[in-house]
């Protein structure tokens, strides 16, 4: 009997030496998933998509088509990559100038979804549960449970976890449309009361 793999990857693709691929994780057309990446299980990483050296996803990241996922990128559980985004990783990179040692860190918390085309500049974290506009630049932090959109990408109000706008009444509340959860919102901060 021969022992079922942990996880899928498409004849196509390729997986270096050295990497962590968690179960139930598939792993599409074209895509190259470099060493020592660990990715968590019951990811999806979709066709064309290129995963560098010691990157980290956790559990149930999405990662659409084309996507460029670079080194010192980290994606906590339950991360959406659009179709066609992309991370940098040096912030002022020169094709006669070698600076892998200054490869930046960016940090994608728990439940954030980055929309398609969208670029993140090196060095800027993504808060949980924010939600990043299709074709937004990142130049900047972005807050827990913040809808960010346009080029520089500007706040334009927050969302739930469930990805809906929250519309916060005098009293610092919103209610979620679907979950009907409350989120309380204080010092220009989001919390998700308990």
């Amino acid at each position: 009997m021969v022992d079922e793999p942990l996880f899928f990857s498409h004849e196509s693709a390729i997986v270096d030496d050295g990497c962590t691929i968690g179960k139930g994780t598939k792993i599409w057309h074209f895509s190259h998933i470099m060493s020592g990446c660990e990715i968590g299980e019951s990811c999806n990483i979709g066709q064309n998509v290129v995963v560098s050296p010691d990157v980290v996803l956790g559990k149930n990241v999405k990662v659409q088509n084309n996507v460029s996922i670079y080194t010192g990128v980290i994606c906590e559980d339950d991360v959406f990559l659009g179709p066609s985004m992309v991370f940098t990783n040096v912030i002022n990179p020169r094709s006669a100038i070698n600076r892998r040692g200054e490869y930046m860190r960016t940090v994608v918390k728990k439940g954030a979804t980055i929309g398609a085309n969208a670029t993140i500049v090196c060095g800027n974290d993504i808060g949980e549960y924010a939600l990043i506009g299709a074709g937004a630049v990142i130049t900047k932090e972005v807050a827990p449970y913040a809808l960010v959109v346009g080029n520089p990408a500007k706040q334009m109000g927050w969302v739930s976890e469930y990805g809906h706008r929250l519309h916060f009444d005098k009293n610092g509340e919103a209610i979620c449309p679907e979950s009907r959860e409350k989120y309380i919102l204080k010092n220009n901060e989001v919390k998700k009361a308990i």
